[in-house]
């Protein structure tokens, strides 16, 4: 049994941490002495205290009507009915049971295993990993692809550019930016909440540190956001504030200024993209008749013409550097700006240069620009899916309304499977997924709905078989990133909370019972998988010149920090230099035959202006005013530790704040810290409003994350206690290309909440019957 040391690690995607240990435990935890700007989420016993709150989930529980009839219970009593405590051996018999039903009436392809990868820092306890294995063990299951993150930027990006460099690896180094850049365009801020979190870890944020030293090099900053804390305030940025929703009608208005006055690197242009002709027509209006003007930008944006012509000038004549959010392409028709940024940096010439061209994600994790270790960290093998039906992540309420339906995806016509069970492990549908009145609804059609948990999020009391699973203090684990130069320890520096039990020894009993445990366990525990991983990290290391200690003296020591080389090539520098691309042209594709094969208005083959049917110029804005920014949040991850104290701390009178423009309070009589509700035709939840000019007019924002709380679970469409702003997003494909998350096209309406607000019921146990 591996042992924890004295001065034990403790590793999540927020950072790593010592555990101050006394007699009885961990007291504390501390950030790594190697982080300079250490996030906030892991601050003194913060997570300590959360782990053994009353929402913690101590025994397997089941939903009682569930536990009377199986399957044939139906999913009606989904979020409503009481649980009943069980023990672990009732639990996984009737989970075995079910899945074994649903493979032998429908096949593997009834089964759905949902997994969202942030529950685990580790190689090993990685809960996607983990459901995967299983899974593909026992024949494996209807799956999804992309994530909510970046899923219309990573299906456009290989038809543009050939793969998805620039998204999430890949980028034109902070060190190069400050070094070469005059300029900076930053499409969505560069937010420093963002990088707080980094899959896999994090030793050391450099968000802060790197763009003050880009700033202390002479570096220029624009942010372009609705929202003027997107960056942080000591780079001094400009900032420009468009309508959500418009930058693409923006960057247009620049590609016209640069046509128009002769800016653009016509030579450029013609050695190294294709089908620039026929969007240049579309910009000068010869194809449709409307020129995309400055002035005709302008109106769109709410930007001065002015201000828009001479931003393209001062691009045209800077070493620029543009950067965009992954935020951006997080709304109806979100292929359109990733594409639309390639082809105005294209147009400036300036691509595969130092400080020059364009990449994504700056600020959106912790790791963006920074040098990248040179080798792949092992990962526990998920092994290969027998099923090969998938259905793009933000589909899910799609999926499971409308089984045997066809839909459109990258060029295919799609039908959507008949999912009889669906199995979720790492990740809460009910934080990520938009429109949750119509995820209720799509919620109760499986047969059955089986949890992984820690706590009684919604996803877990919207479930019918809840199995309490262990946290990170109270597991042993590797922690490395490719984004970060580190390997360390997590070590378990408390025992498992309850009959709390690690995904991979639930799934181990699952896979006995269902013949195949051997298989999945390969005869390793959690010590001989850990070993096992090392082992290979180590062989890696080595073959990229590190060498590691061996594992007992790595589980005993420090972390170890690697040594990173200088930083690498710029963004498309191999390109450039003349090794072609894996686009069907080898170029950059400003026009893609590929795209426009598939003919989707949507999504035609160039990049466009589409008016989103939401945002502030629409029509829908007469009844619904206002523009909600629903952005990741600064005190937790997702929705992890939503009731830990710093996140509850930043609440307003129990509530998720709600920012909000004086003018725009000032016009609703609204005050500071007002519970207001916030609505729009798809549904309602309560915020507690903060007033704050740092956000544009017409513009509101709230974070994610706030655990849903309705106001009666026994009704449809009721009332969010708590602030939850996927009660109103929309839940639509960005386009049929990608099919991606619509969540920041939303229009809403806010109003003071007139009596007392309701208790809140979020952060405490489900009703029971018969507990123990």
């Amino acid at each position: 049994m591996l042992e924890t040391p004295a001065r034990p690690t403790v590793a999540t995607h927020w950072g790593l941490y010592r555990a101050r240990m006394d007699a009885r435990g961990p007291v504390a935890l501390d950030p790594f002495e190697g982080d300079a700007d250490p996030s906030p989420l892991g601050l003194g016993s913060v997570l300590l205290q959360a782990r053994t709150s009353p929402a913690r989930i101590g025994r397997p529980a089941v939903r009682r009507s569930v536990l009377e009839r199986g399957l044939q219970a139906g999913g009606e009593g989904r979020g409503r009915e009481p649980f009943v405590e069980v023990d672990w051996d009732t639990a996984l018999a009737l989970v075995a049971d079910a899945i074994g039903q649903v493979k032998g009436e429908v096949g593997n392809e009834g089964l759905y295993g949902g997994s969202y990868g942030w529950s685990s820092a580790g190689r090993f306890h990685h809960a996607q990993s983990q459901i995967h294995r299983f899974m593909n063990g026992i024949g494996g299951c209807t799956r999804s692809v992309q994530n909510y993150s970046h899923g219309a930027g990573e299906t456009i990006l290989p038809y543009v550019v050939g793969d998805r460099s620039g998204l999430v690896t890949g980028q034109t180094s902070w060190e190069d930016i400050a070094a070469e850049s005059q300029l900076v365009v930053m499409f969505g801020g560069a937010p420093w909440r963002n990088a707080q979190v980094n899959s896999g870890g994090v030793s050391r944020h450099v968000l802060r540190e790197a763009m003050l030293a880009c700033r202390r090099a002479g570096v220029r900053f624009v942010s372009i956001s609705p929202v003027r804390d997107d960056t942080l305030d000591e780079v001094e940025a400009e900032w420009l504030a468009p309508r959500p929703g418009s930058d693409v009608a923006l960057m247009l208005g620049i590609a016209h200024t640069l046509l128009a006055q002769g800016l653009h690197d016509a030579a450029f242009l013609a050695r190294h993209t294709t089908g620039f002709d026929r969007f240049a027509a579309y910009v000068r209006g010869e194809s449709d008749g409307v020129a995309k003007s400055a002035d005709w930008a302008a109106a769109l944006c709410g930007l001065p013409a002015e201000r828009i012509r001479s931003l393209a000038q001062e691009m045209a004549r800077s070493r620029t550097m543009l950067m965009m959010s992954w935020s951006l392409q997080r709304a109806q028709y979100g292929e359109q700006p990733y594409w639309m940024a390639i082809t105005l940096a294209a147009m400036l010439g300036q691509i595969g240069t130092r400080g020059g061209g364009f990449g994504f994600g700056y600020g959106s994790v912790n790791g963006i620009g920074r040098p990248l270790v040179p080798l792949a960290w092992p990962a526990l093998a998920q092994g290969s899916n027998p099923v090969k039906q998938t259905i793009p992540v933000a589909r899910l309420s799609d999926m499971l309304l409308h089984p045997g339906e066809p839909y459109e995806f990258e060029g295919q016509r799609l039908t959507y499977p008949g999912i009889r069970l669906v199995y979720w492990a790492g990740g809460n549908p009910f934080h990520h997924h938009q429109d949750i009145n119509r995820l209720l609804r799509a919620w109760r059609k499986p047969q059955l709905v089986v949890v992984h948990e820690s706590f009684w999020t919604a996803t877990a009391r919207h479930a019918d078989v809840v199995l309490p699973t262990t946290v990170t203090m109270e597991r042993n684990d590797i922690a490395c990133s490719a984004r970060d130069n580190l390997i360390a320890p997590s070590h378990r520096i408390v025992q498992p909370w309850g009959e709390s039990r690690n995904d991979h020894d639930i799934f181990a009993d699952l896979a006995q019972r269902l013949g195949v445990g051997p298989a999945f366990t390969e005869g390793r525990d959690e010590e001989a998988w850990l070993r096992h991983l090392y082992a290979q990290a180590a062989e890696r290391a080595r073959g990229a010149g590190f060498e590691l200690p061996g594992f007992d003296a790595f589980w005993a020591g420090d972390p170890i920090v690697l040594p990173v080389a200088r930083s690498g090539p710029p963004l498309l520098s191999a390109f450039v230099g003349g090794q072609p691309l894996k686009t069907p042209s080898g170029r950059i594709e400003i026009f893609s035959e590929t795209i426009a094969g598939f003919d989707y208005d949507d999504c035609p083959g160039h990049p466009v202006w589409r008016e989103p049917a939401e945002w502030l110029g629409a029509p829908l804005s007469r009844d619904f005013p206002l523009h909600l920014v629903s952005n990741a949040p600064s005190t937790k991850l997702h929705s992890q530790y939503d009731h830990g104290e710093l996140s509850r701390a930043a609440k307003v009178r129990g509530r998720e704040p709600l920012r909000m423009h004086p003018s725009d309070a000032q016009a609703r009589g609204l005050a500071d810290g007002d519970v207001v509700r916030v609505f729009n035709r798809r549904g309602a939840l309560l915020a507690g409003l903060v007033v704050s000019d740092v956000l544009m007019p017409g513009v509101v924002q709230i974070a994610t994350g706030a655990w849903y709380d309705p106001l009666d679970a026994a009704q449809d469409d009721t009332l969010d206690k708590h602030g939850n702003p996927n009660m109103v997003t929309l839940d639509i494909g960005t386009s049929r290309l990608s099919q991606a998350t619509s969540a920041l096209t939303c229009l809403v309406q806010v109003e003071r909440f007139e009596g007392e607000p309701p208790p809140l019921g979020c952060y405490e146990p489900p009703a029971f019957v018969g507990r123990a």
